[in-house]
């Protein structure tokens, strides 16, 4: 057993190939050679038996998850981005199958937070060998995510930024798009933190992270990890452009706690109460609107496939 595994809280050591591995793959997604490569890879891999299903919208992959694990599924493989990510996780919470993520879309924050390799090889080796972890996931109105949720002035942006330019640019297209089509205006917003009062004035935004980095490479709460049990809480009182330029400023410097108009905590459980209708979101996908958001931490809810810790 290796000992630098071993000995970290959560994390049990590297595993022998699981006999029944499942890929669940978001087909319109790329990675180093596609999917032609990892199924080369799978086979030479020596994987007892492999259960291969293909999505052409990440909104078609929890059928393919419970399908898996009918088969007995000991492992599944998820291809694709965060929206991807969040489909399976939010199938996959509670049942201790090990998740190993391959990502190949153009958000891949969730990966990227835990270290995952962007290289093809390399991130089919921390899925099949890589020590198992028990992770934390945020749960927003039923639904889990894995990197954040937001109402707001980030539920806008999410609806509205442009595929293509979240592609291009990263975290500046969030900027751009903040900056050019929404005014963030601020609306009487309640906060409960773990029972008690927290916020209750204007606001233009509530954000929940599991992860330090969110939507947008944008490294927003720098104490975050995903496996503390807790979510951090940020809301934002910034309204119209030249504040929002100030907030998203500091936030894209990684600065967000130095932000006059941002206030940041951590909790378990969350109820927001909006005086108007929200639009919210969570890892990058936009769910529509609401008056109250419930959210909480589920810790250990998902097992994820990790690279070695460093020695």
């Amino acid at each position: 057993m290796s000992t630098r595994t071993a000995d970290r809280p959560g994390i049990e050591p590297a595993t022998q190939m699981a006999g029944i591995v499942a890929v669940v793959a978001h087909c319109k997604k790329t990675l180093g050679g596609g999917l032609d490569e990892l199924r080369t890879r799978l086979v030479a891999a020596g994987v007892g038996r492999l259960l291969w299903y293909e999505v052409p919208k990440s909104r078609k992959a929890p059928k393919k998850i419970r399908k898996a694990l009918d088969q007995g599924a000991e492992l599944i493989l998820v291809w694709g981005g965060d929206g991807m990510v969040q489909r399976c996780a939010d199938t996959l919470a509670g049942t201790d199958v090990p998740m190993g993520i391959l990502p190949a879309g153009t958000a891949n924050l969730f990966a990227s937070n835990l270290g995952i390799p962007t290289d093809l090889p390399e991130a089919l080796r921390t899925a099949l060998h890589g020590p198992r972890r028990k992770l934390d996931l945020g749960r927003i109105n039923g639904e889990h995510f894995a990197v954040m949720a937001g109402a707001g002035f980030d539920g806008d942006l999410i609806r509205d930024a442009d595929r293509k330019l979240k592609g291009r640019l990263g975290r500046i297209a969030y900027v751009w798009t903040g900056l050019r089509h929404v005014r963030g205006e601020l609306i009487h917003t309640r906060i409960r933190v773990d029972g008690a009062d927290w916020f209750d004035g204007e606001a233009s935004c509530v954000l929940f992270g599991n992860v330090g980095t969110i939507t947008g490479g944008i490294p927003a709460f720098d104490d975050a990890r995903p496996d503390d049990g807790a979510l951090e809480i940020g809301v934002s009182t910034a309204s119209g452009a030249v504040d929002w330029a100030r907030t998203l400023g500091r936030m894209a410097a990684g600065r967000s706690a130095d932000s006059p108009l941002v206030r940041i905590t951590r909790g378990r459980q969350v109820r927001v109460r909006f005086a108007a209708p929200k639009t919210y979101e969570l890892d990058g996908g936009a769910r529509g609107t609401t008056r109250r958001l419930k959210v909480k931490a589920v810790p250990g809810a998902l097992t994820v496939c990790c690279p070695d810790p460093p020695r």
